[in-house]
């Protein structure tokens, strides 16, 4: 039986997650991640073309009748790109743990959609009311793992039968960076054990993309070809239709 962290564990990581993330503000803007940066709008590119063949196999012609909920939503960015999708703002939601980020979303995104401030455990999300549960980069953050299988468990209530959990994460450590973590796919399965896991690895390991993109931004695809050189996994984790 998997059981969740007692209230004063959860709170301990939550606190922890808020204080990582306080440090990487303090640094400023990274050209790093800068979507001006040759490096990362190429990452973006592939990652949104691999979203889009997602959602093509997996019925979606009609985005705008499903719905989707993104744990960890920051300021928005990837449910705008969910509306440029098809979906419908009305049928998209959104939870975000940091006031300055949740704010960022509220002013960027339709008031139809609805947001939530606050640990997404913690979410008041109807079980089974959601066709997809996303989350991108979310658990690589979390360093607890009793605090990742609650997150998880909560996700996996609020999908609908037939649905399923949408999830884009990097599988390898950081050596520079202490404040995250990398989760595998065998991980990703554990977490996730009732699901069915189709999983593609994408996007270049981002020090090499930096390094490639200098001399031409065309040579992030083509090393991108070598698949020991992503160090993300794009996976659709399905849940049994009954």
């Amino acid at each position: 039986m998997r059981t969740g962290l007692t209230p004063p564990d959860a709170a301990g990581e939550v606190d922890a997650v808020r204080k990582r993330y306080e440090r990487r503000r303090t640094q400023g803007i990274d050209w790093r991640y800068n979507l001006l940066n040759p490096a990362v709008w190429q990452m973006v590119h592939e990652r949104q073309r691999a979203l889009l063949q997602l959602l093509h196999r997996l019925g979606g012609e009609d985005l705008a009748q499903k719905t989707l909920l993104e744990v960890g939503c920051g300021s928005g960015g990837n449910l705008l790109e969910m509306l440029r999708f098809g979906f419908d703002a009305r049928n998209l939601q959104g939870v975000e743990l940091l006031e300055e980020r949740y704010a960022e979303a509220r002013r960027a995104l339709p008031l139809e959609l609805q947001l939530s401030l606050g640990d997404a455990c913690e979410a008041q999300v109807q079980p089974g009311s959601q066709d997809i549960v996303f989350q991108s980069t979310v658990f690589s953050s979390l360093l607890d793992d009793a605090f990742q299988q609650r997150l998880a468990d909560a996700m996996w209530r609020w999908v609908k039968p037939g649905g399923g959990v949408l999830w884009y994460d990097f599988t390898v450590n950081n050596p520079r960076n202490a404040d995250v973590r990398g989760v595998p796919l065998q991980r990703v399965c554990a977490l996730f054990p009732g699901g069915r896991v189709h999983a593609r690895r994408v996007t270049l390991a981002p020090p090499v993309a930096r390094q490639v993109v200098r001399l031409h931004p065309s040579l992030y695809t083509l090393f991108n070809m070598t698949p020991l050189l992503r160090t993300h996994v794009l996976a659709w984790i399905e849940k049994p239709p009954f």
